[in-house]
C-alpha cells in the first residue's frame, strides 16, 4: 500500500487502484469537491509523473484517451486547481511521491497495461442525478433526461422558450468549453449536425461566464458522455432485414445474422455488460440493450 496525505487531497495505491480523496481546505475546487472520490483502475492508466517545484511538487496521473467520461468532455482545459488527478505536494513530502510514482509505475509493467486508447469508459463519472448552477443556467441529468432552465442572467431569445428538457437518446455529443479571455465559455448539447447559434442564444447550451462555478458544468456535460456511445468503439454491426422479399414481392422468412454479424452482436452482449458492471448502465437499460441484441441474434 502506498499512501501520500496532503492539504490538497490524499492519494492511495493498493495494486489494482488508485484512490483520490480531495482535500477539505478551501483553496481545493469546488469541482474536486463536487466530484467526490474518485477511484482509478490501473488499467485506465496510461502513465504517472512527479514535478518537483521551487515551493512544492505536482503529482499527475494521466489516463489512457477514452478511459474517463470528464476527461474526455474537458479536452485538456481544465485548470490545474479543478484537475482531479494533479496533487498539490509539499517539498517535504517528494520523497514519498517519488516512492508511490515508483509503485504505480512498477504495476502498470508488471500488469503489462497497455498505455492505449480504450474502446469503452474505464471510469463511471460523475454520481446521477446531478445538479450544476453557472452562468446563465442550470443544468440537470437523471441518466435519462436532461433539464436546462435559464435564470435572470439568460437573454430573452433563450428564456422565453421556457426550459429545455432534452431526451438522452436526442444527443449526438457534449461541448464544453471554459471562459478564456473576452470570450464567453459555455456547455452545449449538440442535437444535430448543422451549425448551432452562439450560446448566449441557443437553447440546447448554457452560457458561462469565468466565473468560479463554471467548472461544475463539465461534470454534468461528463455525465452525460458516460452515457452516450463511446467514440472509440468498433461500429455496431448493421440490424439484419427482418424479412426478406422474394422474387414475387412477398415477406419470405425472417433473414438470419451472418457468421461476421453473428459475432459482432455476442462482442455487443459482452460489452453491455461490462457497461452493466460498471455502473454506467442501469439494469432496466441493461436488459432493454441486451433484448434487442439478441432479437437481431
Amino acid at each position: 500500500m502506498a499512501e501520500i496525505i496532503q492539504t490538497d487531497g490524499t492519494w492511495t495505491f493498493d495494486g489494482d487502484t488508485v484512490r483520490i480523496v480531495p482535500g477539505n481546505d478551501k483553496r481545493v475546487s469546488l469541482l474536486r469537491k463536487s466530484l467526490g472520490e474518485v477511484a482509478v483502475p490501473l488499467q485506465a492508466l496510461a502513465g504517472i509523473t512527479f514535478e518537483q517545484g521551487r515551493k512544492s511538487g505536482r503529482l499527475r496521473l494521466r489516463l489512457r484517451d477514452g478511459a474517463d467520461p470528464l476527461t474526455r468532455v474537458a479536452g485538456g482545459k481544465l485548470d490545474d486547481g479543478s484537475d482531479p488527478y494533479r496533487l498539490t505536494v509539499e517539498n517535504d513530502r517528494a520523497g514519498v511521491a517519488e516512492y508511490f510514482v515508483d509503485e504505480v509505475r512498477n504495476s502498470l509493467l508488471l500488469d503489462e497495461v497497455d498505455a492505449g486508447p480504450t474502446e469503452r469508459y474505464l471510469l463511471p463519472g460523475p454520481a446521477l442525478p446531478i445538479t450544476m448552477g453557472a452562468g446563465d443556467g442550470t443544468a440537470t441529468f437523471d441518466g435519462d433526461e436532461i433539464r436546462l432552465e435559464w435564470n435572470w442572467k439568460t437573454e430573452e431569445s433563450k428564456s422565453s422558450r421556457g426550459t429545455t428538457t432534452l431526451s438522452l437518446g436526442d444527443v449526438e455529443s457534449v461541448e464544453w468549453r471554459p471562459s478564456a479571455g473576452m470570450e464567453n465559455g459555455f456547455l452545449r448539447f449538440r442535437v444535430g449536425r448543422g451549425n448551432s447559434p452562439a450560446p448566449k442564444h441557443d437553447p440546447h447550451a448554457v452560457e458561462l461566464y469565468g466565473f468560479r462555478k463554471d467548472p461544475l458544468m463539465a461534470l454534468v456535460g461528463a455525465a452525460v458522455v458516460g452515457r452516450l456511445p463511446h467514440p472509440n468503439a468498433a461500429p455496431a454491426a448493421p440490424a439484419p432485414a427482418l424479412l426478406a422479399k422474394t422474387s414475387e414481392g412477398t415477406d419470405a422468412a425472417p433473414a438470419l445474422a451472418s457468421g461476421d454479424e453473428h459475432d459482432a452482436l455476442l462482442r455487443r452482449l459482452r460489452e453491455l455488460g461490462e457497461l452493466h458492471q460498471a455502473g454506467i448502465l442501469t439494469a432496466e437499460e441493461f436488459t432493454t440493450a441486451k433484448q434487442a441484441v439478441l432479437k437481431r441474434l
